[in-house]
C-alpha cells in the first residue's frame, strides 16, 4: 500500500523536530515504514494498531498530530476521529485506501485536517504532516490572541466563554459580565496582586465604587470556579486584594 520511491519527493526537515506523531495503522509494515520516515525527519512517533488503542494513546501521550487509517479492527477511523474531536483539536490526517468522495467528505465533515489516499509515497506523507503542523501552529497563534489560559481555566475574550479542563472533561462556567471582567483582567497577569480599587476601575466602570461590591463579585466568581473543578484559583491577599494561582 506504499510507493517507497525515494527519488520522487525529498524529505524536508522541519524545525518542529520534537513533535510527536501518533500513527494509527493495523498493517505493521506500513506503520513501520511511516515511523522510519518520520523519525528520519526528526519527529517522534508512537504506533497504535487498532482504534481503541489509538484513543488510549491519544489520551496518555497527547500527540501533536495523528495519522489515522480508516479501516481498522475494533474501532474504525471515523469513530476514533469523532472521539478525538470530543476532547481535542489535535490535527488529524486520514489514511484511506478508497479514492471516493464519500470517504473524503466524511472525514472533513467529522473534523479531519487532511487526507492521503493509499498507495502513497511515505516521503509525501512526511511533507503533508509538516504542512498540517505548520498550519496548526499559525492557527494556534491567531487563536491565542483571543484566548487566555491560566492553569486548567481557558478564557475566550471573543465569545465571553470560560471553560475548565478537569480529568479529561471540559466544564463550561456560567459567569455574569462583571465576573467575566474580573477573571479576564486578573488572567492577563497571573500572580499579580490586584487591589480592590484596580478591579473597581477595570471591571465595574458603571459607577459602582464600593469596595465590598468587589468582594461580593469575587466571592461568587470563586465559588463558580470551585464548583467546576478550579479549586483555590483566586487567593485573597490580606489588606491588598486578590490574585490568581497559575498551577492548579
Amino acid at each position: 500500500m506504499i510507493n517507497d520511491h525515494k527519488d520522487r519527493v525529498a524529505i524536508h526537515h522541519t524545525n518542529m523536530a520534537d513533535a510527536l506523531i501518533l500513527i494509527v495503522e493495523d498493517e505493521h509494515e506500513i506503520s513501520e515504514i511511516l515511523s522510519s520516515y518520520l523519525k528520519r525527519s526528526g519527529f517522534r512517533t508512537a504506533v497504535a494498531d487498532n482504534g481503541l488503542q489509538a484513543i488510549e494513546l491519544h489520551k496518555q501521550l497527547r500527540p501533536d498530530l495523528v495519522l489515522l487509517d480508516i479501516r481498522m479492527p475494533i474501532m474504525d477511523g471515523w469513530t476514533v476521529l469523532a472521539e478525538i474531536r470530543h476532547v481535542s483539536a489535535t490535527p488529524v490526517i486520514m489514511l484511506t485506501a478508497f479514492d471516493q468522495d464519500i470517504d473524503i467528505l466524511t472525514g472533513l465533515r467529522v473534523g479531519a485536517d487532511d487526507y492521503i489516499i493509499k498507495p502513497f509515497n511515505p516521503a509525501v506523507v512526511v511533507a503533508r504532516v509538516t504542512t498540517v503542523l505548520r498550519r496548526a501552529q499559525v492557527s494556534a497563534i491567531t487563536t491565542n490572541k483571543s484566548l487566555l489560559q491560566v492553569g486548567s481555566v481557558q478564557i475566550n475574550l471573543d465569545t465571553y466563554e470560560v471553560k475548565i479542563q478537569q480529568n479529561d472533561l471540559t466544564h463550561a462556567v456560567d459567569l455574569t459580565l462583571t465576573e467575566f471582567r474580573i477573571l479576564s483582567v486578573m488572567a492577563h497577569a497571573p500572580k499579580k496582586v490586584f487591589s480592590r480599587d484596580e478591579l473597581l476601575e477595570s471591571c465595574l466602570p458603571e459607577g459602582d465604587t464600593l469596595e465590598r461590591t468587589v468582594d461580593s463579585h469575587v466571592s461568587k466568581l470563586r465559588k463558580k470556579l470551585e464548583i467546576n473543578g478550579a479549586q483555590d484559583m483566586i487567593q485573597s491577599v490580606r489588606g491588598v486584594g486578590y490574585r490568581l494561582r497559575e498551577n492548579m
